[in-house]
């Protein structure tokens, strides 16, 4: 198989349409540096063959970000002299079509067309995976794999196997002896056929991770705990700060400051009215003077006019004084609103702090009833303490002489089998009816005894034989017997026991004990780390705090739940409010009763005017009354002039206090006291929270738990390891029974092998790779070196794993299969002399196959022998061509 072209496009970073063609039957070098797209190139030809046309699992070929994306991939190639074109199109226009010369083929037809030529399959739902891949999994290796070459080989074994004529599966499934079937039927017990555990090691192995779990969520709840505690001395340090500091009292202080500034510029503005009335005043008078004097001139006209003034300043003065009514209905609302929101929040207050003992009151509760629960807890361990000491004292043995005891009984026992063997063996088989004496003892039928001591044997009828043991070794051999009879004797005389047995149950009793006494001085140290007195004294001063917080709950007066009581920042920012209310009618009065002693002023002055014009008519001294209005009108603009400058003075001053910026830091201030007053409520509140959440915590018990966990893990561990080194044995010893079978084998792995030697011949001279009955590399030998392939370097294993890949592709083209490599980033762990083998193999490989590399160091392959190409500059090309 030689891959042609290949073209794709709305796939990945490839959102355009990109051709990559002039692919040669041989080896093709492709490169770019990092994000280029090679491994998108390398996922494109995997989608399209592995992944089904119409599967939904298939989102990481989607450009990112466009949902509407169709990613398609169109790739020739030839096969068998025959062309073939492939065009498969995923999401949004699900498409697969292959053309074979003049053969065409849709949908399934042509998926099921590629994956028996290739020799892999498809999955029956979602994305495919390595066990689906077959042939292209074991040849096309992805970045950063090329040293994991089981799994590819398991899953294409049977297209390997097929290659071979099924041999391979025939001597698989021949017989064996009864001990390899025997220790096989052990080892499966343990083991499943590919070494993975199973029965009662499968399932210590569950429980061991299972534990292990669990251990790992109590230590991180054992944190978090620490972390709260953390949290609530922080926490503490600044409620507590935040009390001795009270920062909103500072806020308040300046609130009020800013108010009574602004209250001297609404007096300022005040003055500012009254004085901008009595300047009205004053040009009304003027104007009224300036009419007598024309009234004087003009007496009748100026009358007449006097008389239409009066009239207007009554009917205005009557406007205003009908409105008294509202101006002083508004100013008692606003005193009654007022003295309510003061209620208001006096009462919210009162709440505020019943609440507050009340909080106490459960929390202090909920204290004692931990205090409580521990307080039992602390006297169930003393007495398990004493319990587990009392048991110590019992058993309490030497460890030491149970050990000197132990290897005594040992030692006898090796002079005891040794003594058997070295000893006089008698057997005799007698007549029906027959019988001989041994040292007294009949003997009869048949029989063997061991003689270490001298003896005599009588025959009947014959006469007596004696028979002494010979040689200075059983001599030696008797007395050191006798010797350690007597030291073990002696020895259990000292500990006081009948047997080792019994003297290592001692053992084990008082080691328990004292393993039963640690636990249960930790569990005692869990609940009362300062011992039960401390604890007793802590629970009397729980129950003392909560009824000193009930009496004061008690005390407190206890709003009626009819009233609908606000809470205390809605209370105060009401408080506020209506203050602001009651100033507002407060100073709306105020310009109303100016503005009404102004109008009754003019109504007077108007009458009076009106009174003397109509008497100066009549008066003889018109003269001396114009006169006299000159002065006055005189005197009239001196006060105003004054009174404007005045005005104008004040309108300064109260430009100068910036009444608006007053206003905002009113409000500026009332925001800043309500946000500190709730920020430390807040506090408070957490900090009630924290310290419920630790007392609940802490009543779990979490370390206690956790130095459960822990023993009830070691003991399952000590068994899971008991399994695993029996498993590991049963192991070893299959494969050493099994060797046998492996000449057989490897006979019949002779293509495959013959492969594997000649590309290995290249990198290691003098060295063989031996291939299991799966077809796997196995066994490695270089000089006096012997191991698996698993054992060596990173970059060895990689280097293998490409040669037996390259050994597979030479059998599946002797056998007539189609055959792609594809290398994504192969051999960078290669150093430069192995790398200079592994080119010669890949330059051999590529007469036979073609090989497509992929690379990020073009530099490392200059001499390969081949013209490279670059990406970057390809896609430059489609770019520009655009």
């Amino acid at each position: 198989m030689k891959l042609q072209r290949m073209r794709i496009e709305q796939l990945r970073q490839f959102r355009k349409p990109f051709e990559l063609d002039n692919l040669q039957p041989g080896l093709n070098l492709i490169h770019g540096p990092n994000e280029s797209g090679k491994s998108t190139l390398v996922r494109a030809i995997r989608a399209a063959f592995f992944e089904r046309y119409r599967s939904t699992a298939v989102d990481d070929l989607r450009p990112w970000g466009d949902s509407a994306a169709a990613p398609t991939i169109e790739l020739d190639f030839e096969h068998e002299r025959r062309s073939w074109r492939l065009t498969k199109s995923f999401l949004q226009r699900k498409r697969c079509d292959l053309v074979v010369g003049a053969e065409t083929y849709s949908e399934d037809d042509a998926e099921e067309k590629l994956a028996e030529l290739l020799g892999y399959q498809y999955p029956k739902r979602g994305a495919s995976k390595a066990e689906h891949w077959g042939i292209p999994g074991l040849l096309w290796v992805e970045q950063g794999t090329g040293q994991d070459i089981e799994q590819a080989i398991e899953h294409a074994s049977d297209h390997l196997k097929s290659a071979l004529n099924s041999m391979v599966g025939e001597v698989a499934s021949s017989g064996g002896d009864d001990l390899i079937e025997t220790v096989r039927n052990q080892r499966d017990t343990l083991l499943t056929g590919t070494g993975k555990p199973r029965g009662d090691y499968l399932k210590l192995e569950k429980d061991r991770a299972q534990y292990e779990a669990e251990i790992e969520e109590l230590k991180e709840r054992v944190h978090k705990y620490q972390e709260q505690v953390d949290r609530l001395g922080k926490l503490t340090q600044d409620y507590e700060q935040a009390e001795a500091e009270r920062p909103w009292e500072d806020a308040q202080r300046q609130l009020e400051e800013a108010r009574a500034r602004y209250q001297q510029v609404e007096r300022l503005e005040q003055q500012q009215n009254q004085e901008k009335a009595t300047l009205s005043q004053l040009q009304q008078n003027h104007r009224l003077l300036q009419q007598n004097k024309e009234h004087l001139e003009g007496l009748s006209r100026q009358l007449e006019s006097r008389k239409v003034e009066l009239d207007r300043a009554e009917r205005e003065l009557a406007t205003a004084e009908a409105q008294t009514p509202v101006v002083a209905g508004r100013l008692q609302e606003a005193r009654t609103a007022y003295e309510k929101a003061q209620k208001q929040r006096k009462l919210a207050g009162l709440l505020q702090t019943r609440q507050r003992l009340e909080q106490d009151v459960r929390r202090l509760e909920q204290q004692k009833q931990v205090l409580t629960q521990n307080l039992a807890k602390a006297k169930e361990y003393q007495q398990q303490l004493e319990q587990a000491r009392q048991q110590a004292r019992e058993n309490r043995i030497d460890a030491e002489l149970v050990n000197k005891l132990r290897a005594t009984a040992n030692q006898l026992n090796e002079e005891t089998i040794r003594s058997r063997t070295i000893a006089t063996r008698l057997s005799w088989q007698l007549e029906a009816g027959a019988s001989l004496t041994l040292n007294n003892e009949a003997l009869t039928g048949q029989g063997e005894q061991q003689l270490l001591e001298e003896s005599s044997l009588v025959i009947p009828g014959v006469g007596t034989l004696g028979i002494t043991p010979g040689g200075e070794e059983l001599a030696s051999t008797r007395r050191k017997l006798k010797t350690l009879e007597e030291s073990l004797e002696d020895q259990l005389k000292t500990l006081g026991v009948k047997s080792v047995a019994q003297a290592e149950e001692r053992l084990a009793a008082f080691e328990n004990a004292g393993r039963a006494q640690k636990h249960a001085e930790d569990l005692l140290k869990s609940v009362a780390p300062a011992g039960i007195e401390q604890l007793v004294s802590e629970q009397n001063e729980a129950e003392s705090e909560l009824e000193k917080a009930k009496s004061q709950l008690d005390a407190t007066h206890k709003p009626d739940p009819k009233e609908d009581v606000p809470a205390l920042e809605e209370a105060e920012a009401a408080f506020t409010r209506a203050g602001t209310t009651l100033d507002k009618a407060e100073s709306d009065d105020r310009e109303h009763q100016s503005r009404l002693s102004a109008l009754k002023q003019a109504r007077d002055n108007a009458k009076t005017e009106w009174q003397r014009l109509a008497d100066e008519e009549k008066s003889p001294e018109r003269q001396q009354q114009l006169r006299q209005i000159t002065t006055d009108l005189a005197n009239l603009e001196k006060q105003q002039a004054e009174l404007e400058a005045s005005l104008e003075r004040r309108e300064r001053e109260i430009r100068e206090a910036r009444p608006e910026f007053l206003k905002q830091d009113i409000e500026r201030y009332q925001n800043a006291v309500n946000q500190l007053r709730q920020t430390q409520e807040n506090r408070g509140r957490e900090l009630r929270d924290i310290k419920v959440r630790l007392e609940a915590w802490g009543a779990e018990g979490l370390e206690e738990q956790l130095n459960e966990k822990e023993a009830e893990y070691d003991q399952c561990n000590r068994r899971y390891q008991e399994l695993h080194r029996r498993a590991q044995a049963l192991d070893l010893l299959l494969n050493l029974l099994t060797e046998k079978r492996q000449a057989l084998t490897r006979r019949l792995q002779a293509p495959l092998q013959k492969h594997l030697n000649h590309y290995l011949s290249v990198l290691f001279p003098e060295a063989s790779l031996e291939v299991d009955e799966q077809l796997r590399p196995g066994t490695f030998s270089r000089g006096t070196e012997l191991g698996l392939i698993t054992e060596l370097s990173f970059g060895a294993r990689e280097q293998m794993g490409l040669i037996s890949r390259l050994a597979y592709a030479d059998l599946l083209r002797e056998a007539g299969r189609p055959t792609l490599v594809i290398l994504d980033d192969t051999l960078v762990h290669s150093d430069s002399d192995r790398l200079e083998d592994m080119k010669r193999i890949l330059f051999d490989a590529a007469s036979r196959h073609q090989i497509l590399l992929f690379t990020c160091h073009p530099e490392k392959w200059r001499d390969l022998g081949v013209e490279p190409s670059d990406l970057d500059s390809l896609k430059a090309l489609v770019a520009g061509s655009m």
